[in-house]
């Protein structure tokens, strides 16, 4: 049985997005994270460039540190706390990053920390394709198709909101891998 403390180098997605995305990797891949961590060191030792954006201080010290015993290298590391409110996100440093990648570069994006809805809008373009892009508690922002999971969306509810509802009309024309591990879901979308 897979868990946290048993694999405590694994990104905190669900076990079954974590062995895919080890599967579909290249070393040559290039990407972006919004929201760091154990992904972070995760993703630099197998891939050959990733930026990483965290909006926490400490948490990015700690990784920032973690990045330095483990000499790598091949982390743009990007601090941008928030600067506005949920509804803007949009206008943040934090989700505005990705804009300063061209579009079609990136294999793959994960979106696991603040403003998730602009963040998933704007990394659209940005993906090549046949890139990934993984999206963190996806449960939590679009119903899925089926889930063990609590505080799902349902059908009913829909996307959570305006933003949520455009991501997923354009994630419609794109293969979806969804992932449950009972308590959260990863959604794994390839881009057509």
């Amino acid at each position: 049985m897979w868990s946290e403390h048993a694999h405590p180098d694994h990104p905190w997605l669900t076990p079954d997005a974590v062995r895919l995305l080890a599967s579909m990797l290249r070393k040559a891949d290039r990407g972006a994270e919004f929201g760091s961590g154990r992904s972070t060191i995760w993703f630099a030792e197998r891939v050959s460039h990733l930026t990483s954006v965290e909006h926490d201080k400490l948490w990015y010290n700690d990784i920032s540190a973690r990045l330095r015993s483990r000499n790598l290298i091949n982390v743009e590391y990007i601090l941008a706390p928030p600067d506005q409110p949920p509804e803007l996100g949009g206008r943040s440093k934090y989700a505005r990053t990705i804009l300063e990648f061209d579009d079609a570069t990136l294999d793959f994006v994960l979106v696991d920390g603040m403003y998730r809805e602009h963040v998933s809008k704007l990394v659209i373009p940005k993906i090549r394709s046949g890139g990934l892009l993984i999206i963190d508690n996806i449960n939590w922002y679009l119903p899925p198709p089926k889930t063990r999971a609590p505080a799902s969306r349902t059908l009913a509810l829909g996307p959570a909101g305006a933003l949520w509802s455009d991501v997923a009309t354009t994630l419609a024309d794109w293969r979806a891998i969804w992932t449950t591990s009972g308590v959260t879901d990863t959604g794994i979308f390839i881009k057509p």
